[in-house]
């Protein structure tokens, strides 16, 4: 059994949905995880992600690398900015 792009689709969709719901939680109660300490962290898992998409989906191989490259550079920052703490 393969998986399909939608798979991958509802993923990322599901990805998406509890971000905003860590954020709206985080503004009304000012409890949780504030957005500034996760969001690179999730835009990094989310360049992998649009990467496995665009690989599945048969496009071009340059989309699939720029993906990729995104993903790393989120994770440079995201590693960048935990060790400045």
């Amino acid at each position: 059994m393969s998986v399909g792009p939608e798979v991958i689709d509802i993923v990322i969709g599901i990805t998406v949905l509890e971000a905003l719901a860590l954020l709206a939680y985080h503004r009304k109660t000012g409890k949780g995880v504030a957005g500034s300490q996760f969001m690179v962290n999730l835009l990094a898992g989310l360049s992998l992600m649009l990467a496995l998409r665009l690989a599945v989906g048969g496009a071009a191989w340059a989309w699939v690398a720029a993906s990729l490259m995104l993903a790393g550079a989120f994770h440079g920052l995201d590693l960048w900015r935990r060790w400045q703490r």
